[in-house]
């Protein structure tokens, strides 16, 4: 059969068919790459600084909308009331978030009356690579920019060291800190004290910016368009299949001629007597 499928008119019919079927796969990654999109748009109105006490109420629910706005807030650090997140990435390196809790003025306490006693919110001010870099937070009044992200979930079974915590995770935090607090934490993108930018991203040293940035929108499948990519690759392989069966075809009708050509008959030998 490979002496059929070597006959100049199937090596071209073959090289039609490698054509037409690299086509069907290129529409298959096409309709597959339409297959999935973003269930919304990205929303520019997160990148605009709202007041953190206009959005978010302290023991409220944390709504799914608030999630990634960037926030602002005044208010101070307490140093005393600082951990460390192990195990956070920073360009591929190992190291920790450092987390120190903030003071909101003007924000209500869970009862709802104005700031007696106070009410806090975790903030991840920047990533260190040892737990020897991490400074003391900056004194004094701060003005807080950053942004607003939900409270991660506690690593089970799992005991940190003193002065640090699995996770930034309030529920957790607030049991350390023994404080009322935001249900979520800030992400630090800028820290002015007196007018002057104190943050990680201002000033050089050991404690680095973390750079977090709206977090992708979810995906949802067309599964229609998925179905449309899985039937391209059967008319890639149909095509392959179609010039096989060619080939087939035509080796058959060798044999056939073969088998119909006459043979000629076996002479016949005279007897000579001696």
């Amino acid at each position: 059969m490979w002496k059929t499928a070597l006959k100049p008119r199937w090596i071209a019919g073959f090289v039609f068919a490698i054509a037409v079927s690299g086509v069907f796969v290129l529409l298959s990654q096409w309709q597959f790459g339409r297959s999935t999109q973003p269930e919304m748009p990205v929303n520019p109105a997160t990148e605009q600084v709202q007041a953190l006490t206009g959005i978010l109420e302290p023991g409220d629910f944390f709504h799914g909308s608030d999630a990634d706005q960037m926030v602002s807030a005044t208010g101070s650090y307490d140093p005393a009331k600082q951990v460390l997140v192990p195990n956070r990435l920073h360009d591929g390196t190992s190291g920790y978030w450092v987390v120190s809790a903030f003071a909101v003025a003007g924000a209500p306490t869970l009862d709802g009356v104005a700031a007696t006693p106070k009410t806090w919110i975790p903030v991840a001010r920047g990533w260190v690579a040892e737990p020897g870099d991490a400074a003391a937070p900056p004194s004094g009044a701060i003005e807080l920019t950053g942004r607003l992200l939900p409270s991660e979930a506690p690593l089970p079974e799992t005991f940190p060291q003193p002065g640090q915590a699995t996770a930034v995770s309030v529920a957790e935090l607030i049991n350390y800190w023994d404080v009322s607090s935001y249900p979520g934490f800030i992400s630090a993108t800028a820290e002015l004290a007196a007018g002057t930018d104190v943050s990680a991203a201002a000033v050089p040293g050991d404690l680095r910016p973390l750079d977090i940035g709206p977090q992708p929108p979810a995906q949802q499948v067309n599964w229609l368009n998925l179905f449309y990519s899985l039937e391209w690759v059967v008319f890639a392989g149909f095509a392959l299949f179609i010039w096989w069966r060619l080939v087939k075809d035509d080796y058959r009708r060798d044999l056939e001629e073969l088998d119909d050509e006459p043979t000629s008959p076996e002479p016949i030998q005279q007897k000579v007597k001696p």
